[in-house]
């Protein structure tokens, strides 16, 4: 028994103790399974479930970082983010109740879809954000919250501070600044070029809610504020960008081109001062087409697929910086660069001669000068004054492939020019410049000797000229100056860049006296300015592939040419009003973008004796004078004097003191202080000689300041003038007259 009673608590321990064991391991493996779930939860799952913690818990607001300001070479602000609102609504507060209340207020402040807007709210039901208009103006924001106020909605539509880009100048540089889109981002131009650069780090408003999703105090919210990102401040400058616009635009509507563009550049640094592009648009309203001729151009002349979409195709087109990313046929403003190469390398001096008789034989090919009887014997100075084909491509043979190709390549244009602006095209070996290791005929060499088959940009040739203004330094061209923080502390300075020495200071220098010649006695007679030694060169190209004829003018130059502070090249593509010849169209915007630019710089002038400044005068001051003092002083004058009053002492003068009018200009002196100021109607002036002009506003009581192409010439004729036709102005005040010659400019 005792037996039995001793095996009997043996096996209830044995029980036990596997029981025991049992739960041991269950607990484990429940405690495991613990483990795991946490770690799962924790490690897998946690953010997730942070997330929707967070959502259920807080509400953050998200504050947009001012991009940097944008800057002229003055600090003439160009781009700026100003403070704007941006309006939102909790979609888990929108009842039966309020909705049609909120769709309301929303629709008539924001001019928002309503359909749109009702979709957008039912599918973010639940939700506790929904962005509905950012950009919203200040007072436009005050309308809608005190509507927001009235139908006791304010638990469901809510504003927030937002920034917004503004462009105070309007279209003034639009395809250099570019502009940004609905998300803030750059989407053009430096925005988009520098939009990391410019792009600030934006802030929060991280807000507690309860329970039942109501925001709790200001104790239980938390800020981080938004940091505006770095400044630009760029070598634009307004002023010399604000005279290259006009200029293009008044080219535009006389030659009715398809495109105009220009670029103003320091020669000694490759700081661009002024890039224009023509067709542009309004970098505030960047989706509309200011020139109604642009979609009528791709309406007629697009691919389908533009045809389909002419206003699209018509805005990338506008929106395109065409000096950097357009290609096109420099035509005989090429010969400078041939010039230059052949006289370095000792194939031509200055006192070469060849006799041009209207053609040369290149293989089976006939080439024709522009005149068709010729030149005559020339030198290389008279090759760039005559812009004379047949010499161009005997310059051409006579340096052969190799040496023409280490110059075209020298001068840049095998390759960008490394300029910080967004769309710089690349050159392509057999499209738009022949390489000898490739393939290089001899007639294509006589083709690129005088600027056709090959294509380059008008930054490209720019940047070329400006090496033989500097003495032969190619140098990278470049827009932005510096970047600054917001606390305006400097943070990086561009310093110019030499890229290379193409040709010796001594090659440069006498290049640039032969480039002098052209504007003086050639084809660039039109981009002559009285007082400054001009340098420069016309080009006239036919488009290839076209069912019609169809031509790009052009002039490239420098000024001052002894001591250059700019160098300008303007082109026209496509015109269709009367003449398309560089020396005619593109030559006379050159040299006024020139002289004003020059004026606004402060470069002192240098007049010869028969500059037509030279026959004016500076008028006396007579302000003050008794009239009969007044009477003596301008007896040493030869003015036709008008006096208006009954008084005995001048009170007032037109012109005023100082100004430089014609010998026998017309003076007008005022002896009572409330005198009527007497009028004059403008006339037009348009094809008159410089001594018709002169006659007919000295008839008219005007004066007259003329200013073109060698204007004391019989051969030039009148072509613009500043104060408008039929307009009515004070006796005796000045009007700008300019002028041109077409006789010989046929390049």
């Amino acid at each position: 028994m005792a037996k039995e009673n001793s095996a009997a608590m043996k096996s209830g321990s044995r029980t036990a103790r596997r029981g025991v064991i049992m739960l041991i391991i269950v607990a484990i493996v429940a405690f495991g399974a613990c483990v795991i779930r946490i770690a799962y939860l924790t490690l897998i799952k946690g953010e997730e479930y942070r997330e929707k913690a967070e959502a259920q818990q807080l509400m953050v607001t998200t504050v947009n970082a001012d991009r940097g300001t944008i800057y002229d070479a003055n600090m003439n602000i160009l781009a700026q983010s100003a403070s704007v609102w941006l309006v939102y609504v909790n979609p888990s507060k929108v009842t039966e109740d309020n909705k049609n209340a909120v769709l309301n207020v929303l629709t008539k402040y924001l001019e928002v879809d309503r359909a749109e807007l009702l979709d957008r709210l039912e599918e973010s039901a639940g939700n506790n954000y929904l962005k509905i208009k950012g950009g919203v103006e200040y007072n436009v924001k005050n309308k809608l919250m005190e509507q927001v106020a009235a139908e006791k909605i304010t638990d469901v539509v809510f504003v927030d501070p937002d920034t917004k880009r503004y462009y105070p100048n309007g279209s003034l540089a639009s395809t250099i600044l570019g502009f940004t889109g609905n998300d803030g981002n750059g989407l053009y131009g430096l925005e988009y070029k520098y939009d990391d650069v410019l792009t600030g780090t934006n802030g929060r408003v991280v807000t507690a809610k309860d329970g039942v999703q109501f925001e709790l105090d200001n104790a239980y919210e938390v800020t981080y504020d938004a940091k505006q990102g770095v400044s630009l401040v760029l070598t634009i400058d307004t002023e010399i960008q604000t005279i290259l616009e006009d200029a293009l635009a008044t080219a535009l509507k006389e030659t009715k081109a398809r495109n105009v563009y220009g670029i103003v550049m320091n020669p000694n640094t490759g700081a661009l001062l002024a890039v224009a592009n023509l067709p542009d648009y309004d970098l505030n309203d960047p989706y509309a087409v200011l020139y109604p001729q642009l979609e009528k151009y791709f309406k007629k002349k697009g691919t389908e697929e533009q045809k389909q979409d002419p206003v699209a195709a018509a805005r990338i087109e506008q929106w395109k910086n065409k000096s950097v990313a357009d290609f096109y046929y420099p035509g005989s403003v090429y010969k400078v660069f041939l010039v230059s190469g052949a006289l370095e390398e000792g194939i031509i001096d200055p006192e070469t001669t060849y006799f041009c008789g209207g053609t040369i034989s290149v293989g089976s090919r006939t080439i024709k000068d522009f005149t068709p009887t010729g030149h005559g014997t020339e030198t290389p100075e008279k090759l760039l004054v005559n812009s004379c084909n047949t010499f161009s491509v005997h310059v051409g043979q006579e340096m052969g492939a190799e040496l023409y190709y280490k110059y075209f390549q020298g001068f840049g244009f095998t390759e960008r020019t490394g300029v910080d602006l967004s769309g710089e095209n690349t050159p392509r070996v057999g499209v738009t410049y022949h390489d000898p290791a490739v393939s290089f005929t001899e007639s294509d060499l006589a083709s690129a000797s005088f600027g056709q088959s090959i294509a380059v940009t008008p930054l490209q040739v720019v940047t070329a000229v400006s090496a033989i203004a500097n003495g032969g330094k190619l140098m990278q061209p470049y827009v932005v100056a510096k970047q600054m923080d917001i606390n305006g502390k400097v943070i990086s300075v561009t310093e110019p860049v030499v890229k290379r020495q193409v040709i010796s200071e001594n090659t440069a220098k006498t290049v640039a006296g032969w480039m002098e010649s052209v504007v003086n006695d050639g084809t660039g007679q039109n981009a002559y300015v009285a007082g400054y030694h001009v340098a420069g060169k016309t080009g006239t190209s036919e488009k290839l592939g076209t069912d019609e004829a169809l031509y790009i003018a052009s002039f490239a130059g420098f000024a001052p040419r002894s001591d250059p502070e700019i160098a300008v090249i303007i082109v026209i593509d496509e015109p269709r009003a009367g003449n398309y010849s560089g020396g005619t169209i593109a030559a006379p915007v050159g040299g006024d973008v020139i002289e004003r630019t020059l004026l606004y710089l402060g470069t002192e002038p240098e007049y010869s004796g028969d500059d037509p400044v030279t026959m004016t005068i500076a008028t006396p001051s007579l302000s003050g004078k008794t009239l009969e003092d007044a009477k003596a002083v301008l007896e040493n004058y030869d003015y036709q004097v008008r006096i208006i009053g009954d008084g005995e002492t001048v009170v007032s003068q037109t012109p005023d003191a100082g100004r430089k009018t014609p010998m026998d200009g017309v003076m007008v002196l005022y002896t009572e202080q409330d005198a009527e100021k007497e009028k004059t109607v403008v006339p037009s002036f348009a094809g008159l000689t410089v001594y018709q002009a002169t006659q007919v506003a000295v008839a008219n009581g005007l004066n007259i300041r003329i200013s073109g192409s060698n204007a004391n010439e019989s051969t030039v004729q009148a072509y613009k003038q500043d104060l408008p036709e039929g307009s009515e102005v004070e006796y005796g005040s000045i009007v700008n007259v300019s002028f041109r010659t077409v006789s010989g400019m046929y390049d």
